[in-house]
């Protein structure tokens, strides 16, 4: 059975940082980039991050370019996602997914597997 399991979030003061955590199984996790997404309510769901399982290549949005930063654990099956200088438009619930291909990124559609989600609320 395939899982992506989030986890991490929680409530943060405007500043403040939380380190997001992406478990997964099921699937051969070295085949696969793995990607974050985020959704407010009344909003559509936005691409955040990305990372290659080929060679670590990062991609980030640009609301979050130089305050998040990505990184996998090939060994753990893990990906994290490490959120600094947190702002209240950053509050969201956010997602995992997990795609077989080297493009495409940004695109939801792009992705076969999905977790469950975990809450982020930066409150000022």
């Amino acid at each position: 059975e395939v899982q992506l399991v989030e986890s991490g979030g929680g409530r943060v003061q405007v500043g403040g940082s939380l380190r997001l955590s992406c478990a997964t199984s099921g699937f051969t996790f070295d085949d696969y980039a793995i990607g974050w997404f985020r959704q407010a309510p009344g909003k559509e769901r936005e691409g955040v991050s990305a990372i290659n399982n080929r060679d670590g290549r990062t991609y980030y949005g640009d609301a979050v370019q130089g305050r998040f930063s990505i990184s996998r654990d090939n060994a753990a099956n893990t990906v994290y996602l490490q959120m600094n200088s947190l702002k209240p438009e950053d509050t969201a619930v956010y997602y995992c997914a997990a795609t077989p291909l080297d493009y495409g990124f940004t695109n939801d559609q792009t992705y076969r597997y999905w977790g469950q989600g975990t809450q982020v609320t930066v409150s000022s």
